[in-house]
């Protein structure tokens, strides 16, 4: 991939489009001020070149290519201004035509930076073990299936394959988006670009660098981005049948003009008028207008949209898919609950964290973390086993204790209190990972572990179907209890919860969405980013998100608050609703324009002036979206000019 020459083309179509801008404002300027007359020519001049030619030279490919495209009208239409002595009239228009060139180059860029974000997760090289016992550093490219490669403690593993030597626990989030790591030992499947935990591991890579998990998710996302929106399909047709219609309609005039009379100079005259009326500026102007105004004001909100496609898809979105861990919730664990058999929960909890102290996994650091917490304070344990999947074990004092699953419990031949029975079974329906204390005699009680709801979590779902979301679902690698649990706290129906899902599952669901509706989908991890990239429109949650989701969704939320979609929905439904006004009014004046010039004899100048007034009317109306909604909705407060309401203020 030449990124390189990407940024150089996309750095250059910048300069000409500011150049065409500064131009255009310099002319007009000048003629305001009463500058010698070559001063605004030569203003204008400049504009014309830095905007024309970049359009004139795709006109003249396209010409090559037997077909006619919006360049050549514009190219036309701005020429025809300038014969015609409306010089500014034809800056402004390729002003506005080379902005929009120019973002979407921008936007064609992102899959490319998506993928390469990807491929940077996979390590480049390997340690491979000979058959002898020696090792060998190797490019990742040129591992086998049946390779034997060694992972340390940190690492991210290089390939996908089975653990055939030692165990340790593997944090999958970037693949499965699983909260928690996982534990993994001989002839479990791992990932490549997953995180190796605290143990080393010997793996047989099962499948060749181009076909592992991350390889697939980059051929997702890139297959995902390559299909074009609608939007995009029907303004491609329109541009290409409207310059027809405009050329073929323009010489037809010009003809019929001469049959019925007119002398050829006077023909020409109207000819150039009936250019400049049907000239498309405030069409053109009408979506930019609009859709600059409310990116804005989207982004003093603290949102990210990545071009006005997204701004418009999400506005027009009826269903919206969240992610689970980093989206709905926080992506750690915590700990919920502290059930001791005794009653006494601050000593439960200093017996865990005296078995924990010296662990690095995850589950550990959750239990450490809330002693700390409350306080709780206790003398490490000594002789500490790790046992994976089950826990660990250890001796304080002359006690043999232990802290781990229910199999570890089990094994030593005990089981829970009745006291406990209840509680952990509620534990258990909700979802929590559950870790049982207890010593050689006893269990002294149950810690639950889970990965925390946001905040805002619920209330932001509840506005955003009271907002116009007619359908909300959850998305999820997660089991189907965790998933379930989670979804009843936010407010989501079971039968809109998906569990136990990999990417490509995430990316199946969404189109099957699809075919019900446009699909918003939120989600922070890079095991989203082929469904970010699927779903009409995709969001990232910012601070929390992924460069991988940020470079690949359509909007980026630049904090991790779900507050702001509605906000930022409210803002592209308001959005879509001026688009719409825009060009029903502009497209109205344009045929009025004509109508006069073909039927009316409408001066040069009154064509002028109407198509300037109908290109302000339309700016003027784009540049509302600037002005915070002041109506109350969903029970909300009126939106800020410099943010999106939180779920506190919007309760008030």
């Amino acid at each position: 991939m030449d990124h390189d020459g990407d940024s150089h083309a996309l750095r250059r179509d910048a300069i000409l489009t500011a150049i065409t801008g500064a131009g255009l404002v310099v002319g007009v300027i000048a003629t305001l001020l009463g500058a010698p007359e070559w001063v605004p020519s030569l203003a204008y001049l400049a504009a014309y070149l830095a905007g024309g030619l970049p359009a004139g030279a795709e006109a003249l490919r396209s010409l090559r290519r037997g077909t006619l495209d919006i360049d050549l009208l514009m190219v036309l239409a701005a020429l025809a201004a300038a014969a015609v002595g409306e010089a500014r009239d034809g800056a402004i228009l390729l002003f506005l035509f080379s902005l929009a060139g120019t973002l979407e180059d921008y936007a064609m860029g992102r899959t490319k930076r998506a993928v390469d974000a990807l491929l940077q997760l996979r390590p480049d090289v390997a340690t491979r073990r000979l058959p002898g016992g020696e090792r060998e550093q190797v490019p990742v490219d040129a591992l086998r299936q049946g390779d034997i490669v060694l992972v340390n403690p940190g690492e991210r593993l290089p390939a996908d394959g089975r653990v055939v030597e030692g165990s340790s626990a593997i944090d999958q989030a970037a693949i499965t988006g699983e909260s928690v790591p996982v534990d993994r030992a001989e002839g479990d499947e791992v990932f490549a670009a997953t995180v190796n935990g605290h143990g080393a591991l010997a793996i047989e890579v099962t499948k060749l660098a181009g076909e592992s998990t991350v390889a697939r998710m980059i051929e997702l996302v890139t297959e995902a981005r390559a299909q074009r929106s609608p939007s995009q399909r029907i303004g491609e047709w329109f541009g290409r049948r409207y310059t027809v219609l405009v050329l073929a309609g323009s010489a037809v005039a010009f003809v019929v003009l001469l049959v019925l009379g007119r002398d050829s100079s006077s023909a020409l005259y109207t000819t150039a008028t009936l250019l400049v009326a049907a000239s498309p500026c405030a069409v053109v102007i009408s979506v930019p207008s609009a859709v600059l105004s409310a990116l804005a004001a989207a982004a003093r909100g603290g949102v990210l949209f990545k071009g006005g496609g997204a701004l418009e898809a999400l506005g027009k979105s009826t269903m919206i898919a969240f992610d689970k861990t980093g989206t709905l919730t926080l992506g750690r664990p915590a700990v919920t609950d502290v059930v001791a058999a005794d009653g006494d929960a601050a000593s439960l909890l200093a017996l865990a964290s005296a078995i924990e102290a010296r662990s690095e996994h995850p589950i550990a650091r959750a239990i450490l973390s809330e002693a700390a917490r409350r306080g709780v304070t206790a003398d490490p344990a000594e002789d500490t086993t790790a046992l994976p999947g089950q826990g660990i074990r250890a001796r304080l004092g002359d006690r043999h204790v232990w802290a781990g699953t229910h199999v570890l419990m089990e094994e030593r031949g005990l089981a829970l209190p009745t006291e406990l029975r209840s509680a952990y079974e509620e534990l258990e329906r909700r979802g929590a990972t559950l870790i049982v204390v207890g010593d050689a005699e006893t269990v002294h009680g149950v810690i639950a572990v889970a990965d925390t709801v946001r905040p805002s979590a619920a209330s932001a779902v509840a506005r955003l179907r009271a907002t116009g979301f007619q359908h909300v679902a959850m998305l999820t690698g997660d089991n189907r209890g965790v998933a379930h649990a989670v979804a009843e706290q936010v407010g989501i129906a079971p039968e809109d919860v998906y569990a136990d899902l990999l990417p490509e599952d995430k990316l199946d669901i969404v189109a099957r969405l699809r075919q019900r509706g446009l699909v918003a989908y939120v989600g922070d991890g890079v095991n989203d980013a082929a469904a970010l990239a699927r779903a009409d429109v995709g969001i990232a949650m910012g601070a929390a998100g992924s460069d991988v989701a940020i470079e690949t969704a359509d909007v980026a939320l630049l904090a991790d608050d779900l507050g702001r979609l509605e906000a930022a929905y409210r803002l592209s439904r308001r959005a879509n609703r001026v688009v719409r006004q825009n060009l029903v009014f502009a497209l109205g004046a344009m045929i009025v324009l004509v109508g006069f010039t073909l039927f009316g004899n409408l001066p040069l100048p009154l064509a002028v002036v109407g198509h300037e007034g109908g290109t302000l009317v339309v700016v003027a109306n784009g540049l509302r979206l600037l002005i915070p909604e002041r109506r109350r909705a969903t029970g909300g407060a009126p939106a800020r000019a410099r943010g999106v309401r939180s779920p506190a203020e919007a309760s008030r």
